[in-house]
C-alpha cells in the first residue's frame, strides 16, 4: 500500500466524527454495476476484497472508490450513426441535418451501450484525523476531483479544503534552485521543467542542475514548473507548481522495514500503510513549512 500521486486537502485536526457514522454513510453509496442505459457508476468499495469499506489502522482511514466504465468508443458510435443516416437518405431522399444527426448519435448510444466492455478502476484516499489531512492518490485533479465529488455527497458537511501556503511553490522552488540548495531536510534531484510567461518550456532529465545555464534560465524569468527532490534519503519525488506530489517513490530503507518485519499478507498490508502514513505525513509537514507554512484561518 504505497501511494504514487498525491493530490493533497486539509480537514480540521482530530474532525470530530466517529468511524461507524463514517462507514454506515459509505454503505448507503456502495459501487452499483452499470445498468443498462448508463455509461458509468460510481461508488466506494471495500479497500481489500471481502474486508471493510474502511480499514483503520492506528486511526488512520484508508477508503477506496471504484468506478464501473462502460468502453464505448466515439468512433464506433459515430459510424453506427452514418450508417443509419445514409440508410435514411437512400430510403426517405433527402439529407440528414446536424440536429438529426446529434439525435442520431444519441440513439445509437444508447442502442450500444448494452453491448459495451466494462472495466473497473478504483481511487484510494488517506484520512489522517491527527493531523488534519486527506490525501487522494491520483495522478490527475480530475480523478481526486471524483472522488472529493462523492465523499462530499456522501458525509455532506466534510469540512475538506484544498491545501494553502504562504509562498507560491514556483516562486519557492526557482528560489531554491537558483540557491543551488533545498530547503532544510531536501535535496535537489535532477529533473526539472521551467516555462516563461509565453509558456515557452524547458524540461531537462536526468541532468545536472547545478550549471551557471540554469541559474541563467531563472534570471530570465523563467519559473520552475516541476522539480524532483528527495526528503530525508528516504522518499523522493516531483513537486509542481500546483503543490501536486508526483512519482512518490519510497526509498529502500522503508520497504526493508516492511519486509523484516511482516509474516503475512494481513500483516504486510497494515504495516505498508502505518510507514507509508507517517512517512508521508511528516514529509508534508515539512513540505508546508519550507513554503512558508499555512496562511492563518479567518
Amino acid at each position: 500500500m504505497w501511494f504514487k500521486n498525491l493530490q493533497v486537502y486539509r480537514l480540521p485536526r482530530n474532525w470530530d466524527v466517529s468511524i461507524d457514522q463514517v462507514e454506515e454513510r459509505l454503505a448507503r453509496m456502495i459501487l452499483q454495476e452499470c445498468s443498462a442505459t448508463a455509461s458509468r457508476s460510481v461508488g466506494w468499495i471495500p479497500v481489500r476484497d471481502g474486508g471493510t469499506l474502511i480499514h483503520n489502522v492506528n486511526n488512520q482511514w484508508l477508503l477506496r472508490l471504484g468506478c464501473e466504465e462502460k468502453l464505448l468508443p466515439v468512433s464506433i458510435v459515430k459510424r453506427f450513426a452514418t450508417e443509419k443516416a445514409k440508410d435514411i437518405e437512400e430510403r426517405e431522399g433527402r439529407r440528414v441535418g446536424r440536429r438529426e444527426m446529434r439525435e442520431l448519435i444519441e440513439q445509437m448510444t444508447l442502442e450500444l451501450l448494452p453491448r459495451a466492455f466494462t472495466r473497473t478502476r478504483s481511487t484510494c484516499g488517506w484520512i489522517d484525523r491527527g493531523n488534519g489531512w486527506l490525501v487522494i492518490d491520483a495522478a490527475s485533479p480530475a480523478k481526486a476531483e471524483e472522488f472529493l465529488e462523492l465523499l462530499r455527497k456522501t458525509i455532506d458537511d466534510v469540512p475538506v479544503k484544498i491545501l494553502k501556503v504562504n509562498l507560491s511553490p514556483a516562486a519557492a522552488m526557482s528560489a531554491w534552485l537558483a540557491a543551488g540548495e533545498g530547503p532544510t531536510g531536501f535535496t535537489i534531484d535532477q529533473d526539472l521543467e521551467l516555462r516563461s510567461v509565453d509558456k515557452a518550456t524547458v524540461r531537462y532529465v536526468n541532468h545536472s542542475l547545478e550549471g551557471e545555464e540554469i541559474r541563467q534560465h531563472i534570471a530570465d524569468g523563467k519559473t520552475v514548473t516541476r522539480l524532483a527532490m528527495t526528503w530525508n534519503d528516504r522518499l523522493s519525488f516531483i513537486l509542481n507548481d500546483l503543490l501536486q506530489i508526483k512519482r512518490l517513490e519510497f526509498l529502500d530503507i522503508l520497504k526493508e522495514q516492511s519486509d523484516n518485519q511482516s509474516d503475512n499478507a494481513e500483516e504486510r498490508f497494515d504495516l505498508d500503510f502505518t510507514l507509508m502514513t507517517g512517512e508521508v505525513a511528516q514529509l508534508l509537514h515539512d513540505l508546508v513549512a519550507a513554503l512558508g507554512d499555512e496562511p492563518p484561518t479567518a
